[in-house]
């Protein structure tokens, strides 16, 4: 058994140079009890008791999980050298790199052969573009970057993964998670709130390909997705399709700007919301139109612990209780954290 104390050898040759990585020269045991700690002081500092957060899921794999890497390519102007690689922990310049650990193997693999297509297919006055890599359940390789247009997908190059046994689909130019082997953890854990014994009204807001509404598409009465970007809503239109689900409503657009007539909709049915919003967590607008919007229960999954805090005490001031707090490690080797929250309504 892995020792919690026990330092490792990092696999990545600039460890330590690179800003993408922090964790590799500990035991994976001992990055799992770092990131607990951090959250629940966190939540501590939040009023949020401790004995409503869960022990931190782990990733079944620390290493080559990752299925879609962000690469930074430069052109110098000096020698018309070109490198593809990271950001360096200072933040300025670029860490070349021929391969990474943390990527699934297939991905790693193929940042030698990224790095000569990009070459060939960057213009003359072009010095700096930033490269998407992708791959899905049966490993083809997908990159844009460079044009217009680079990241766009024909439906039959579309990726997916499965997922309990739910295909999901997703393309370069959509967001989607990047550790695909833990989303049957999280898909468990979710099915499991008793929350969907009333076969409420699902509402997916900033719903992406539509990830969320297939994992409960069968323990609710109806779902109404509300996304955005264009790019995914055409995916989670796709999907919905390809699954032939019945009741889904999947509108384009703001949150803020549809959600009311949604609600007026669905009026005096039971309603469980998720949000799964970016790096930046939920704008001000965004928590009053949640608290406003007559919502049964909430589901917060978020990428962000100090974002997630902030909107959490605000939610709380306006009658929300968190009921449950659950870690998952979605990017192992790294300083980030996923965090799942069930919030219960209650009393302003």
């Amino acid at each position: 058994m892995e020792d919690i104390n026990s330092t490792a050898i990092p696999l990545c040759q600039v460890f330590g140079r690179c800003g993408g990585c922090c964790y590799q020269d500990i035991s994976y045991l001992e990055e799992l009890r770092l990131k607990q700690e951090k959250v629940i002081s966190l939540m501590r500092d939040a009023a949020i008791a401790e004995n409503v957060i869960d022990p931190i899921i782990a990733s079944p794999k620390d290493y080559h999980y990752r299925n879609s890497l962000n690469l930074k390519l430069k052109k110098f102007k000096s020698t018309g050298n070109v490198e593809v690689g990271f950001t360096p922990i200072e933040g300025k310049g670029i860490i070349e790199i021929t391969q990474c650990p943390i990527a699934k193997e297939v991905v790693s693999q193929y940042i030698p052969t990224l790095k000569q297509q990009a070459i060939k297919k960057l213009p003359e006055k072009y010095r700096e573009a930033n490269l998407t890599v992708l791959t899905g359940d049966d490993d083809r390789i997908f990159w844009g970057g460079i044009g217009k247009g680079s990241t766009s997908m024909k439906e039959e190059n579309y990726l997916w993964v499965e997922i309990n046994g739910v295909r999901v689909f997703y393309a370069l130019d959509t967001f989607f998670q990047a550790n695909i082997l833990i989303l049957p953890s999280l898909f468990k854990v979710l099915r499991a709130f008793k929350v969907w014994e009333e076969r409420p009204v699902f509402f997916d807001l900033y719903g992406g390909v539509g990830l969320f509404s297939l994992c409960v598409h069968d323990l609710v009465c109806s779902t109404v997705l509300i996304e955005e970007c264009v790019a995914s809503v055409k995916l989670a239109r796709y999907n919905a399709l390809y699954h032939r689900l019945q009741n889904c409503e999947i509108i384009e657009g703001r949150v803020e700007k549809h959600l009311s007539a949604l609600l007026e909709k669905y009026k005096g049915q039971t309603k469980v919301v998720m949000v799964d919003p970016p790096r930046g967590g939920l704008s001000v607008e965004s928590r009053q139109t949640l608290v406003n919007a007559g919502f049964d229960h909430i589901f917060y999954l978020s990428c962000n612990p100090e974002t997630l805090v902030r909107d959490l005490k605000d939610l709380g001031s306006q009658g929300w209780k968190v009921d449950k707090v659950i870690l998952f490690d979605f990017f192992p080797r790294t300083k980030h954290i996923e965090t799942l929250v069930s919030l219960q309504k209650g009393e302003r």
